[in-house]
């Protein structure tokens, strides 16, 4: 079925969608998921409850939105108005001409602050900023990578494009780079693009732990190995590699 879409619609008429799909009891258990207490790392980030499918089907009605009203949303502290953002940005992209990816990549990198829980981060962060990087300098990740808790998430996570075009050296260099990060999110993240190096090339991968197994924080060790077979996985945990 083809989706007709009303270029005319705008932030009023997103705001009518996200009350209409609002759900207060779903959006209880995304406050205390996504651990928006204070002190936590999504302090004061605030949920309606609408579930990312929806929130997908959402977007694609307002693609039409302009860079100034996706500003609008991304500004917001309610997390589906941020995430919607990024999804319509998303699809802008991928129509968009070269010079008009340009844009969309850098009105990104100026709105890191607001990417700012790690599902809006890896839902957006290989698909923009990855996906322009693939044949461009990726100095801007080495900058990302000394930013904040989100910054340093988009840096690694970014290079999930590059792996699935079987580039790994910079998913492995911004890897060594973070091995000493204190944040468990940050140790999932660089586990996880590991894992996926791991996939394509699983040399690769090992000659990186051989180098670095015993010094990376256990969860992002756990999760680089997570699809190795049992008896290797149990000889990485205990260090006798």
């Amino acid at each position: 079925m083809i989706l007709l879409l009303n270029t005319n619609m705008g932030i009023e008429e997103l705001e009518q969608e996200l009350n209409k799909h609002a759900d207060k009891k779903q959006a209880e258990l995304l406050q205390r998921f996504f651990k928006t207490g204070k002190g936590q790392y999504g302090e004061g980030d605030v949920f309606l409850g609408i579930k990312v499918p929806v929130q997908r089907k959402i977007a694609k009605k307002f693609y039409g939105l302009k860079l100034e009203e996706i500003q609008e949303l991304l500004n917001s502290k309610i997390h589906e108005r941020r995430l919607i953002a990024l999804f319509v940005l998303i699809d802008k992209y991928k129509k968009a001409d070269k010079t008009e990816k340009k844009e969309i990549f850098d009105f990104y990198i100026k709105n890191t602050k607001n990417i700012n829980n790690w599902d809006l981060v890896d839902l957006s962060a290989p698909n923009i900023v990855g996906n322009w990087l693939l044949d461009k300098d990726r100095l801007i990740l080495y900058k990302l990578v000394n930013g904040g808790l989100w910054e340093r998430r988009i840096s690694i996570i970014s290079t999930a494009a590059f792996i699935r075009n079987n580039q790994f050296e910079d998913s492995l260099k911004i890897a060594e780079l973070l091995l000493e990060d204190n944040h468990d999110l940050i140790h999932k993240a660089v586990g996880w693009m590991l894992r996926e190096v791991g996939k394509k090339d699983q040399q690769e991968l090992e000659n990186f732990l051989k180098k670095h197994y015993k010094q990376m924080p256990r969860t992002m060790l756990r999760y680089a190995i997570e699809k190795f077979k049992e008896e290797k996985r149990k000889r990485y945990l205990r260090g006798e590699v």
